[in-house]
């Protein structure tokens, strides 16, 4: 077996996860175009270098809506697909244009108090503490608080959110996640009941404004309902709680650039920027597929290839970024792919990058010397084909 089979063969192991930097770079080289089989059983075309990501995300040839292979049967859409990640032009516009009033740059700056509040609140229920586990404690919480309030979703309901998002994302492209079924659901039933508890008494929150729409009719329809708002109820957290884990991860791993970021706090919004380049929350795009045999990257697509772009591969491209394995939140600004690219770029991401300036300062501000308590390599990536973060991280807060 070649290098290159052995490095792709080796694709979603546990080993591989610890650290896929070293096996993208020997890929980006060698074969920055190739086709491999998925966990599934299905095979999918996987893009490495930023050049051609860019391309692929930008390329109205690959496709989002997987229905239209099929001559858009519905038989092929579920609630969960039936949202704008999953939709191409027109339609992507018209469910994108619906949530958008929620993340308005007004509307993000407007929340910054409410999230500090959050952020000061959970610092506070950490302090006196002699271990902490940042994901349980911090950065699951603050993401699932923001996106609840933002939907209308009640407090005693959130634990839940964690248990269902965490199944359909582990259970992504084929990973096992026990009882995927059961678990989804649960949560379509939730969402029905509160979808009714709404209707009959709309609030001032989000869903409720969608519901109206809905109800005005010809702009959402009850299955669109659902898609929306399963994805920004797993969407609007996800992303955020592996960027907090992330970031804090490699400052701590990086002391000196962590006493950078504590000598000059302004220096937080590069901060943000080389944590989302540099291991950033989304490994993987969601997936697109061929909307016809084409020609890509100088390989042959037949129509209804999966294809998918390393998103974390081709922000290490040295092709694009100096020294790209160095963590540097010096770094000039950098057109990263962290929320992807063109029109699917993460809706959410002006919100998330906030929450995450505010959590990152917070925390080290409020515990200035605190360190891992575990070792890096021990660490345990959560598994899946979409998000990058891990599982837990043992933190000492040195109060």
């Amino acid at each position: 077996m070649s290098s290159m089979e052995s490095i792709k063969e080796s694709m979603f192991t546990d080993a591989f996860r610890k650290d896929p930097y070293p096996a993208y770079a020997a890929l980006r080289e060698k074969e920055p175009v190739f086709r491999k089989l998925l966990p599934d059983g299905n095979y999918a075309w996987f893009i490495t270098r930023y050049e051609e990501a860019v391309d692929a995300l930008r390329d109205p040839r690959f496709i989002k809506d997987f229905s239209k292979l099929y001559g858009g049967s519905p038989e092929y859409k579920s609630i969960f697909t039936q949202n704008m990640l999953f939709a191409d032009m027109p339609e992507h516009k018209r469910l994108r244009q619906l949530v958008s009033s929620a993340f308005t740059p007004k509307m993000i700056s407007a929340m910054q108090g409410r999230i500090q509040e959050i952020t000061d609140e959970l610092l506070d229920d950490m302090q006196g503490k002699d271990t902490i586990d940042l994901i349980d404690d911090f950065a699951f919480p603050l993401p699932i608080i923001v996106i609840c309030e933002i939907l209308g979703i009640p407090a005693e309901d959130r634990d839940n959110f964690r248990i269902w998002s965490n199944t359909m994302i582990e259970g992504s492209n084929g990973a096992y996640a026990e009882n995927i079924g059961e678990h989804m659901q649960a949560f379509t039933e939730y969402l029905g009941r509160r979808f009714a508890e709404l209707r009959a008494n709309p609030s001032d929150d989000l869903i409720s404004r969608l519901i109206i729409a809905e109800e005005q009719g010809d702009q959402l329809t009850e299955q669109e309902l659902y898609g929306v708002v399963s994805l920004l109820i797993i969407a609007g957290h996800e992303t955020t709680v592996n960027l907090i884990g992330n970031g804090v991860l490699a400052l701590l791993e990086h002391p000196r650039q962590l006493e950078q970021l504590r000598e000059q706090p302004g220096l937080i919004k590069k901060a943000i920027e080389e944590i989302l380049r540099f291991n950033g929350p989304v490994e993987y795009s969601t997936s697109r597929w061929a909307g016809e045999d084409l020609e890509f990257g100088g390989r042959k697509m037949a129509k209804g290839d999966l294809v998918i772009v390393i998103l974390n591969s081709a922000d290490r491209d040295p092709d694009k970024f100096d020294d790209p394995d160095v963590f540097d939140i010096t770094r000039k600004k950098s057109v990263h792919l962290a929320f992807g690219f063109g029109i699917h770029t993460c809706l959410g991401a002006p919100l998330a990058r906030l929450e995450g300036e505010i959590a990152i300062s917070g925390f080290f501000s409020r515990f200035p010397d605190c360190r891992l308590h575990a070792d890096p390599d021990e660490l345990e990536w959560r598994p899946g084909m979409i998000v990058r973060g891990v599982k837990e991280l043992p933190v000492v807060p040195g109060n």
